[in-house]
């Protein structure tokens, strides 16, 4: 471990891994920014040096891989909200972690902002669920993505703004109890042991506590968080419920919640794409989720999600960038890659509708990864 004096921090740092303490305790996790906030808790508590194995990076070494193809190219706007809103929940989820305590007008101004953007901007904000403007998808990155999804389809179910508004705090908040749960092994890459997985399957009880004993949320709430992971079939936990046992509320937070942790990066494997993903969670057959959720799901977000990569039959590759409903096989399209290889940006992006353009279509979901294979050749 390196050791970093505190008098030389300043506020926007990041390093290319996690900043502790005293080698234990996290003080941000990696490429995530130092905030004056924290400098000012080290100072206040005479901490002189920090530790690290990482190294201070810039943006570019945070930004996105691949460039356009990576990163999100929509409303400026909507980045602004949504990065603004990661800021706030990763200042609530620290809190919770030291404290146990947050400020819940935080989490009220982000509930208040995201609903402004779903009624105002829903297309680019569903986007950005998936392509991600932080790059790296941790705990409060999902989290924030799984309200989202959740609101999005609680809209769609017709549930009624006082319960849309429990359903985002649930969404918001489900996985707060991951923040009492070792680092250690949340970050294994090893197969865990039944005592392990006992532990890792504690946090919706430990997100059920903290949402109704330290953030004072009325128990409804914190029983929607509680059940995030029961299962359609019953063979889900901490209660097993089963069917519509489960609240619908906890129903829709366990498919917005399956379909982001197949998205984001984890120790043992990388992302899945989002097509990928929607098939795995459309071949459920009943088991863990409700079938009626997911015809919403499908209905909401597409075969092919927005913000998906794919590669034409022309071999030019493209970002979609808007789902048709009654055709989620042939989404409009934007031309990132000409079939000559030719990288496409800004105004020379092309937009393509496959519901009008019958001699294109899709023929298959393509990763940033193998993207930027192309490019380097």
């Amino acid at each position: 471990m390196k050791k970093i004096k505190v008098s030389d921090l300043k506020a926007g740092m990041r390093f290319s891994a996690p900043v502790y303490l005293d080698g234990e305790n996290l003080l941000v996790p990696e490429k995530i920014e130092i905030k004056e906030k924290d400098i000012k808790r080290l100072v206040r508590w005479n901490i002189e040096f920090v530790e690290t194995e990482g190294d201070p990076v810039t943006d570019s070494d945070t930004g996105s891989n691949g460039g356009d193809f990576a990163g999100f190219t929509g409303d400026s706007s909507v980045t602004r909200v949504y990065r603004r809103a990661i800021s706030k929940l990763d200042e609530v989820f620290k809190d919770i972690r030291e404290y146990s305590r947050a400020d819940k007008i935080d989490i009220d101004n982000i509930i208040t902002d995201i609903f402004s953007l779903i009624r105002d901007k829903p297309e680019e904000l569903k986007a950005i669920t998936m392509i991600s403007v932080e790059r790296e998808h941790d705990l409060v990155q999902s989290s924030l993505n799984c309200m989202i999804v959740s609101i999005i389809l609680g809209k769609q179910l017709r549930i009624i703004n006082s319960r849309l508004i429990m359903l985002a705090v649930a969404a918001l908040l489900h996985d707060i109890g991951m923040t009492k749960i070792p680092e250690v092994l949340l970050n294994k890459k090893e197969n865990l042991t039944s005592d392990e997985l006992k532990i890792i399957h504690s946090h919706p009880v430990y997100s059920y506590k903290l949402i109704t004993k330290s953030l004072k949320y009325q128990d409804e709430i914190g029983r929607i968080a509680l059940h995030h992971h029961e299962r359609w079939d019953g063979k889900g936990y901490p209660d097993k419920l089963i069917g519509k046992e489960i609240s619908i509320s906890s129903r829709i937070i366990s498919v917005a919640d399956a379909y982001g942790a197949m998205l984001k990066d984890r120790p043992y494997r990388g992302s899945m794409i989002g097509y990928k993903a929607m098939r795995e969670i459309l071949n459920d057959n009943s088991r863990r989720f409700d079938s009626d959720i997911l015809k919403v799901f499908i209905k909401s977000m597409g075969i092919y999600p927005l913000g998906s990569l794919v590669i034409l039959n022309d071999s030019s590759i493209a970002r979609v960038n808007r789902v048709h409903n009654k055709a989620p096989l042939r989404p409009s399209v934007q031309i990132l890659m000409t079939p000559a290889g030719r990288i496409l940006k800004g105004v020379s992006e092309k937009s393509v509708d496959l519901l009008t353009e019958k001699s294109l279509f899709i023929v298959r979901a393509i990763s940033k990864e193998e993207i930027l294979k192309r490019v380097d050749k």
